[in-house]
Parts: structure tokens; sequence; C-alpha cells
């Protein structure tokens, strides 16, 4: 039954990357994917020897000799945990996706455009890639592509162009968010399981994520695609609401306030942001009625506003077929994850480099199987990779080990772009189609990758 249920991943996976070679839309196989992964976990469930107990992080060996009643209220508990898990993220991107929405409803970004002042293609890039790799380690990887995509938006109109942008996006987005406790759900992972320090953390990862940026965007710098200038079509027939400053720097405050939230109150990151919704949807609110003065009778933007909630007009521009496509390849990971089939495959990787451990570094465990650790988390979501090596290794706090797996983990996604979080966004976001990713972003961010493990490996000796 467990071969069935890799088979059934792995076609789920191809349609997902041939999306636009058989016309379906890749959210349709996730969710068929996942459904079907745990119907056969339902029905072979008689026939697994272990079992991952999510809630209690542990692996399960002796589950085949569990009754059947035990093992039915355990699935069913599992289940609920990872749907609780995967909710707590969807529910957090519905959230900065509904004020990114309020943001352009007001038409904020038109502020950050106005900042823009230059229209070279390589300075472009470079202020992306910055803002992508700063606004990452605040707001997370995941917030800060949505914001920044949209910002892209409205300044590179020509989506052929758009999409290297936003694969640049992706691979400094990721590269930001391995250096910060809230940057990336995987170091927050390590974070809370009391595996690495904050101070640590910025110390061993700030060089390598940095270069991990700083190499693909330099490369990128000297293809075509980034020579000469864009042509930015001034949009003068729409009128800036005079409050698109304000909406601007009260969203994008509102989605920082997040983390401070979840470090004063530790909730989890979606009742922050459910938080910050409701204050910014109050003042969209109050700023649409606001518009209704006897000097603005007449506009066309005050009988808009009369007729439409920004909040409504907001919520019914989000990307619900990402939202769905999210909820069902997360899924679909949870029941590999449950069957305690990712765990095999990591243990499968520390015993065939076992040689390799002493030689580098006293830890015990091979450089190589954490950078195939980085590989993988291209592959399948890094989250129970992650997972499955706070399992797996018994380093201490602060032990290299650590750092070395926030690395891989969080910056290896980059290599394909349904590997990470900010990839599978922003290929919501643009249509971004997977083999496109592969022949023009994949090496980049591979590059990227060898270069910051490289320079791990140099500077973690200074620590």
């Amino acid at each position: 039954m467990e071969a069935a249920i890799i088979l059934v991943f792995v076609m789920g996976y191809l349609a997902i990357t041939l999306e636009h070679s058989i016309k379906i839309d890749k959210l349709i196989p996730a969710l068929v994917m996942m459904a079907i992964c745990w119907a056969l976990i339902a029905l072979g469930l008689e026939s697994f020897p272990q079992w991952f107990d999510s809630g209690k992080h542990m692996l399960l060996e002796n589950f085949g000799t569990f009754r059947h009643e035990e093992k039915m209220h355990l699935m069913e508990e599992t289940l609920l945990h990872h749907l609780g898990k995967t909710a707590e993220i969807l529910v957090f991107l519905l959230g900065a996706m509904t004020i990114v929405e309020i943001i352009d409803y007001f038409d904020g970004f038109a502020t950050i455009k106005g900042f823009i002042r230059t229209k070279k293609k390589t300075k472009i890039l470079w202020i992306f890639s910055v803002l992508a790799f700063i606004l990452s380690a605040i707001i997370d990887n995941l917030t800060a592509t949505i914001v920044l995509i949209s910002i892209l938006q409205k300044i590179v109109k020509d989506r052929n162009i758009r999409i290297w942008y936003a694969g640049l996006i992706i691979i400094a987005a990721n590269a930001g968010g391995a250096w910060s406790p809230i940057g990336d759900v995987t170091t927050t992972m390590l974070w809370i399981g009391k595996k690495v320090t904050t101070g640590h953390l910025i110390g061993y990862l700030f060089v390598p994520s940095l270069l991990c940026m700083v190499v693909p965007s330099l490369i990128a710098s000297f293809l075509p695609v980034f020579k000469g200038e864009l042509n930015i079509v001034e949009d003068k027939e729409k009128t800036k609401s005079r409050f698109s400053g304000t909406m601007l720097y009260l969203g994008l405050g509102a989605i920082v306030f997040v983390p401070i939230f979840k470090m004063i109150t530790h909730l989890p990151p979606y009742v922050g942001m459910m938080l910050s919704l409701g204050v910014v949807a109050t003042f969209a609110e109050i700023y649409s009625s606001s518009k209704f003065s006897m000097t603005d009778f007449d506009s066309t933007e005050s009988e808009m506003h009369a007729h439409h909630s920004p909040v409504h007009q907001s919520l019914s521009k989000i990307e619900l077929p990402s939202i769905l496509f999210f909820l069902g390849i997360l899924m679909a990971v949870a029941a590999l994850e449950s069957l305690g089939i990712l765990f095999g495959a990591a243990d499968w990787l520390r015993e065939a480099t076992p040689q390799l451990g002493t030689e580098l570094h006293e830890g015990g465990v091979s450089d190589l199987v954490v950078i195939l650790l980085g590989f993988g988390s291209a592959v399948i979501d890094n989250v129970p990779l992650v997972a499955a090596s706070l399992g797996m290794f018994s380093e201490p706090l602060d032990h290299e080990l650590w750092h070395f797996i926030a690395y891989s983990a969080g910056t290896g996604g980059s290599m394909l772009i349904i590997g990470s979080a900010a990839g599978v966004v922003a290929m919501g976001m643009e249509k971004i189609d997977f083999f496109w990713y592969i022949k023009k972003i994949s090496w980049l961010a591979l590059a990227g990758f060898l270069v910051g493990a490289a320079a791990f490996m140099v500077t973690r000796t200074l620590f």
C-alpha cells in the first residue's frame, strides 16, 4: 500500500509540473492526489508497520500491534493535526493577501512605484532583490513575496520580463528568510524547538544567505533580459487616492506587527494576521466612507466606493485556486510524513554517507547529507524534512548542524518553483510555468545555494 501511495504522489506531482502541457490547472491534481493518498491510508491502515504521531513528534515503531480502533483514532487525530497546521498557513496567507489587495484598492503601491525613479532593468532587479532579502527576514518570505510581486505588477507591465524578476524575488526571499527565526517556517520550527537561538542563527547564516541572494542577482545582471531600460507607461487616467500613502504604511506596518504579536503572546502567526487585517479593514472602511464629501460628489471614485466595500472587493480578488493548491500539496506531503516514508528516506541518506561525517566536522553527520536535504526540500516540502531531522539528530542547542539544516532547507527550495511557499505563491500570482522556471531560474538558485553552503562551511569555524 505504501508503494501505491508513493506512486499516486509521484503521478500527482508530475501532473502539477506538466500543468501547461496537459491543460489542467495544478490545483486539480493537487487536491485529487491529497484525497487519494489519505483514502489509501484509511483503506490500508492495518498493513502499515509504523506511524508518525505529529502531535507528539514521535515515530511509533509498534504501530502494527495497535487495535483497529486505536489506529483509526490516531489517523483521525493526525489528519486533524495536519489540517490545523495547514489551515494556519492558509488563513495567514488569506490575511496577508487581503491586506495587500486593500493597499492596492487605495492604489497604495503607487507610492513605492514613485520611489523607483530608475528605468534601468539591472537597478530595478537589485532594488527588488535587496527588498526581498530584508523584508522576508522581518515579515517572512511568504508575505514578502506577495507584497513585492504585487508592487512588481504595477511597475513591470510586460509579463515575459516580470516573471524573470519574480524568479529572482523567490531566491532572495528564501535566502532572507533563512537567517531570521521568523523569516521561514523551517527556521521558526528549529527556533521554537530550541535547536537554535536568534543571535547564533544570524551569526552563522547572515553571510551565507547574503551570498545566496547576491550571486544569482549578480549573474542575472549580465543576462540579456536585464539589459537596457523598461518601457514604463504612466497611467494618467487613474487619479491617485489621497489615502494611498497612509494605507501603504498602515498595511505594511500591520504585516510587520505580526511577528511582534507572536513574540509577545506566543500565539500562532495567523492570529496576529487576523488582528492586523481587522485594523487595516477598519481604516479602509472609514477612509472609503470619507470620500463621500460634497466636493467629490460627482466623481466616479465616490460612486465606486458607494457601491463596493473595499474589504469585499479585496476579498473577491484573492487567488483562491492558489490557496486550494497549497491545501492539496501540503496535505499530500503530510500523508507521506504520517507513514514515516520521509523519515525512512532521511535515515537512508544518513546511512549511505556515514564515512564523510567525521572527516568534515565533529558532529558525526555528513555535510553531504545536509546538502542533499536542501535538494530534497526543492522536491518535497521542507517542513516535513526539517521535522524528520528534529527526530533524527540529537545535537545540542546552537550546534552548527542545526544552522546548516536551517540554511539548506530554507534556501534549497528555490531550485524548483514548488519547492517553497514563496515559489508556490509566485507561481499562482504570475502563472509561472514549472519547466520555464527549471530552464531559466533553477540554475541561478543552484549557484547561489552552493556558494552559500561553501561560505557556511568556511565561516562556521569562527563560532
